[in-house]
Formats: structure tokens, C-alpha cells, sequence
């Protein structure tokens, strides 16, 4: 543990704390895509796996419980609640993300450091962690209008990819042997999609106006 992994993790309990507030507080999921919350549900269930059959620490084992269990209550509330449903837009939310899982799924049988089923399994939550933010920046720029706190929610997220990267790069100068290019390239290339939502969440702070995408 060092103090860029430490920040990345809790940066991205902030950004799921967010999008909780968003949906218990405001029974609201308006600007939020249904689409990449299933994705990241599935990241989560196939990453966690080893938490049947291996044991890291507490803080470990917490972590994992959380990002599990928050992840696929947000697709319940957006599925099933009554008000929250509701403010779903189902016609804008229409990416079509499970032709993501399999390009993944196929690219982590090819590609990965050791073939067993957790291993795969857990290669395949990197490729897929990497592009499921898409069906929400697809979102984000056909509604254009973004509330606060989905802004805050997918700014985090980058930020909790931007720190992992500096948590890798410590890591790399202070652990010997610490090279894992499928974790590297995989959170390079989720860090990248998020280029564009920064820019022009930096320009509507720096202007002080209501943050908006082009389409």
C-alpha cells in the first residue's frame, strides 16, 4: 500500500458514495447509464472471485464487499425502484454494451499472465473495466446537459484511474520485478476515453458555467 493506491481507492469510493447520494437522496438517475453500471457490475463479480479462496486483509476484503454490493444495488434502484426508474432514459441510454463483453471475454482467453478460470476471469474485468465507461460518455454527450453530481461522479472515476496510474509507476520504481503490461495497457487505455469529459469539465470550472459535452 502507498499513498497514490491508497488515494486511487479512495477516490473511487467517492465516486460510487456520488452516484449513491444521487439516487438515495434524489431518487434521481437521470443522466446515468444503465448500460455501463451492468458492465461494472460484471467487472466486479468476475474480479472478486478470490474472495472465496483467498485472503488479503481486512482492508482487502472490505473493499471488495463494497464496490460488489454498491455496484449491483445501483443497477437494482435503476432497474426496479419505482421513482428511480423512472428518471432512467431509456431512449438515450440505448449503446449496445454487451457487444463489449464478448470481445473481452475472447480477448482474455488469448491474452493474459496465467490460463486458469480465476486468472482469465480476472484479466477479462481489466479489458472490460476499460472501455465499460463508454455507454456513459455516449450518454453524456447525446444529453449534453450534465448535473453536478454525475459531473463529480465521472470526474472521480478518472481520477481514480489518473492515481492507479501513479500508484504503477511508484510501484515500478520501488518494487523489484513490478511489470504487469495487461494491468498497464488496460488502465491506460480507460484513463485515455476519459481525455475528452476532462477537458471540458476543466473549461466549465474554470468558466464557472454548467459543464456540457459536445454531441
Amino acid at each position: 500500500m502507498n499513498i497514490f493506491r491508497l488515494a486511487a481507492d479512495m477516490t473511487h469510493l467517492a465516486s460510487v458514495l456520488v452516484l449513491l447520494l444521487k439516487i438515495h437522496t434524489i431518487k434521481s438517475c437521470a443522466g446515468v447509464s444503465l448500460k455501463t453500471q451492468e458492465l461494472y457490475a460484471i467487472v466486479f463479480a468476475t474480479r472478486y472471485l478470490d474472495i472465496f479462496t483467498s485472503f488479503v486483509s481486512v482492508y482487502n476484503t472490505f473493499m471488495k464487499l463494497v464496490f460488489l454490493g454498491s455496484s449491483f444495488s445501483i443497477v437494482w434502484y435503476m432497474r426496479y425502484h419505482k421513482a428511480v426508474q423512472r428518471t432512467y432514459d431509456r431512449e438515450q441510454d440505448t449503446f449496445r454494451h454487451w457487444f463489449l463483453v464478448l470481445p473481452c471475454l475472447l480477448l482474455a482467453l488469448l491474452i493474459h499472465e496465467k490460463f486458469t478460470f480465476l486468472e482469465v476471469l480476472w484479466t477479462f474485468s481489466l479489458y472490460l473495466e476499460a472501455v465499460a465507461i463508454l455507454p456513459q460518455l455516449v450518454l453524456l454527450q447525446r444529453t449534453r446537459n450534465i448535473d453536478n453530481l454525475t459531473g463529480q461522479y465521472i470526474f472521480l472515476l478518472g481520477g481514480y484511474r489518473g492515481l492507479y496510474i501513479l500508484n504503477w509507476i511508484y510501484r515500478y520504481f520501488t518494487e523489484p520485478h513490478f511489470v504487469h503490461w495487461i494491468t498497464w495497457i488496460a488502465g491506460l487505455v480507460q484513463t485515455l476515453l476519459y481525455a475528452d469529459f476532462f477537458y471540458y469539465y476543466f473549461l466549465s470550472w474554470k468558466n464557472n458555467k454548467k459543464l456540457q459535452l459536445p454531441a
